[in-house]
């Protein structure tokens, strides 16, 4: 056995090394992150079926391989078990999976699987729409993907950071939004009077939705309890005030359908006013407004199905049970903060063509035409 002499003793260096081992595995321990690992399945054991009818249920034997963290290289056994309806949790040799560390009473470990492993192919679709946004959009493609990488970015470091240090929800998620318009908006169209004009418009009308969802979230009686995920979030960061929480949702839910409409709305009025420079204000909010209502049209069902399609696994369980009637259903909270959602970023659309396109006219009217230079432009971004 070799040894290792320190501090005028002799120590077995395999005693160092275990000690090392040990100190790592406590530290291991602390850390609960640190419980989640990547493994590879060797092989099925066992698999075995037992038939309840609609509760019939697989039990899966399974040998793994751990890929990442302190027990990599080992292997271990666990079972895993899914019903009918979870026929795609069944897994194959070869696949990769996500496994949790299981800590028990007597100081031992073992490990139960957590879920399929989905990374790679979500990364490959994100890769999948880089491409996309660049064919299609060029250099403005690739800008958008800039500020929808600073948008989230001022989520992901400023706004849930904030609420989850006990800042008000609401006006976090109001400073957010306004952030991210201005970041997104310029650097996806540029630096130019017209987008400045859809910005003005944007934070405007977010202002007003915003005071909308307020009285109507309060007068609704809403308290922002009204999903699963909430009733787990407030038992662990109770200090949170879950009706703001609601509303910053409903404010950064608005945001990001409202560029879409007050920058297409002062790009239309733009070039209207390019095709005739003579145009008085009246007419161009006049053509201006025309174009606006056939695109609001299209936008509010696309926002009402949006909105539907992300919860409608809660809206099929509440239209099976048979047990409510249909007013009890529509009265619950959970549906009435998505109508209230709905609603209100309904309203903020319809809010936001009127408010755009009299921005636009006022500035791109008789006389004053947008094929000013850039000095003019940044000077009117001043004033505006």
């Amino acid at each position: 056995m070799a040894f290792l002499i320190s501090a005028g003793s002799v120590v077995p260096t395999a005693s160092v090394h275990a000690q090392s081992q040990q100190d790592q595995f406590a530290a291991f321990w602390d850390d609960p992150r640190q419980d989640f690992a990547k493994a590879t399945v060797v092989s099925i054991q066992d698999e075995t079926f037992d038939d309840r009818g609609l509760e019939s249920r697989t039990k899966q034997t399974l040998r793994i391989q751990i890929l990442s963290g302190i027990y990599k290289d080992r292997e271990y056994s666990i079972t895993h078990e899914f019903d009918r309806r979870e026929y795609n949790r069944q897994i194959e040799v070869g696949e990769t999976v996500v496994v949790e560390r299981l800590r028990k009473a007597d100081g031992t470990e073992d490990f139960f699987l957590r879920e399929k492993y989905r990374l790679p192919w979500i990364i490959f679709l994100g890769l999948i729409f880089i491409g996309i946004a660049f064919l299609t959009g060029g250099i403005v493609g690739m800008r958008s993907l800039l500020g929808l990488l600073v948008s989230i970015g001022i989520l992901s470091f400023y706004i849930v950071p904030r609420i989850i240090n006990g800042a008000d929800p609401l006006s976090t998620s109001l400073i957010g939004s306004s952030l991210i318009a201005c970041f997104s908006i310029y650097l996806a169209h540029g630096y130019n009077r017209r987008t400045t004009i859809a910005l003005v418009a944007t934070i405007i009308t977010l202002g007003i939705s915003t005071g909308l969802a307020f009285v109507f979230v309060y007068l609704g009686k809403l308290f922002g309890m009204g999903s699963e995920e909430v009733m787990f979030f407030s038992g662990t960061l109770e200090w949170v005030n879950l009706r703001g929480l609601l509303l910053g949702g409903i404010v950064i839910g608005a945001l990001g359908v409202l560029d879409d409409i007050t920058t297409a709305q002062a790009a239309t009025v733009d070039e209207i006013s390019k095709a005739n420079a003579n145009l008085p204000f009246h007419e161009l909010y006049k053509r201006g407004m025309s174009v606006g209502r056939e695109h609001v049209a299209s936008l509010i069902n696309t926002l009402a199905l949006a909105y539907a399609g992300a919860s409608l696994p809660l809206i099929l369980l509440f239209y099976s049970d048979k047990y409510y009637p249909a007013w009890v259903t529509f009265n619950s909270e959970f549906l009435a903060e998505e109508i209230v959602r709905t609603l209100v970023g309904s309203a903020a659309l319809l809010l936001a063509v009127p408010i755009s396109t009299w921005l636009a006219a006022y500035a791109f009217q008789k006389g004053n035409h947008s094929s000013v230079d850039k000095k003019h432009a940044c000077s009117h971004h001043h004033h505006v």
